[in-house]
């Protein structure tokens, strides 16, 4: 007996630890990545930014409400939320809450798919599936029908009157104290909401540095950013594959940016150009898999530094 269900009993004791530790441990193992960038001009002072994002806020996550309030110990320049800020259409509450200390900063956000429309139950194995048809989003496939529309406008007016700059299809600007920022944002392309053409034509003259922001890293906005010379851009969405396989990485990116740039800093040429990339692997899931494994929930700070002579 023991030689015929030894191993299989084995396998089965292993794979529910895994899971074990994946919903009750690493999911709520919060962790801030700390990168430095090289994109200032020469003789500008280092900035700090922080982004936050894919929160995914559901009611009763006080562990990551006050996670996210410690944040602001951090003393950042400015903040940079790149969206799905919710998974629970209850939830707008806790994520103001939650960022609240956050919002006596400067900031500049965008919406993801998340913000917009409640979750809905799917089977995880059809991120597999759109990896290899690459189909993802509503990028191919049919449009949703019967979703649960959320209350994001409570989330931007909230932001709005923080002082915060929404950079959904637009751009804006920061003023910290003799810097300007100008930063260009699009909103979700995972659900076909950019429109590129309203913001194209690149950096904008007079401002110190120029930053490109969107939630979902597809490639055809981040060609855009990049042939228009942004120095750095800004995304989240992928959740860094979320369930990651130990000393092999992401298996899917739920978009069609490679796997090996689903997390982190990285790189993006278009044309005669090559843009910095930095994609957050986000501090929340899907209210429906509520796991993480080999890949801790996250915000980043950003040092940004001037450029190599």
């Amino acid at each position: 007996m023991r030689a015929r269900y030894g191993v299989p009993l084995g396998i089965t004791a292993v794979g529910a630890a895994g899971l074990a530790y994946a919903v009750g441990f690493e999911v709520r193992s919060f962790r801030l990545r700390r990168i430095t960038v090289p994109v200032l001009p020469r003789g500008m002072r280092p900035l700090r930014v922080l982004q936050v994002s894919d929160i995914h806020m559901v009611s009763g996550q006080r562990k990551k409400q006050r996670w996210l309030q410690s944040l602001a110990g951090l003393r950042p320049d400015f903040v940079v939320n790149t969206g799905d800020n919710l998974s629970d259409p209850e939830g707008v509450p806790e994520v103001l809450d939650a960022l609240g200390p956050l919002m006596e900063f400067p900031g500049a956000y965008v919406f993801g798919s998340n913000d917009y429309y409640g979750p809905k139950l799917r089977n995880p194995a059809r991120y597999l599936m759109e990896k290899a048809s690459g189909r993802h989003g509503l990028n191919g496939n049919a449009p949703a029908v019967g979703v649960v529309h959320n209350p994001w406008t409570e989330i931007r007016d909230a932001f709005d009157a923080a002082g915060w700059v929404g950079l959904s299809n637009t751009r804006g600007r920061l003023k910290l104290d003799d810097i300007e920022i100008a930063l260009t944002g699009l909103d979700d392309p995972h659900i076909k909401r950019d429109r590129y053409a309203e913001v194209a034509g690149g950096p904008e003259s007079g401002a110190d540095l120029s930053l490109a922001v969107v939630h979902a890293p597809y490639l055809r906005v981040l060609d855009a950013f990049t042939a228009d010379r942004y120095p750095l851009i800004l995304a989240g969405h992928t959740h860094g594959g979320q369930l990651c396989i130990p000393f092999y990485g992401a298996l899917v990116t739920n978009c069609d940016l490679d796997t090996r740039r689903v997390k982190g800093l990285s790189t993006h040429e278009a044309g005669d150009h090559t843009s910095y990339l930095h994609v957050s692997a986000g501090c929340g899931t899907n209210r429906y898999t509520p796991v993480r494994f080999a890949c801790p929930p996250e915000a980043t700070l950003l040092t940004l530094t001037p450029q190599a002579p």
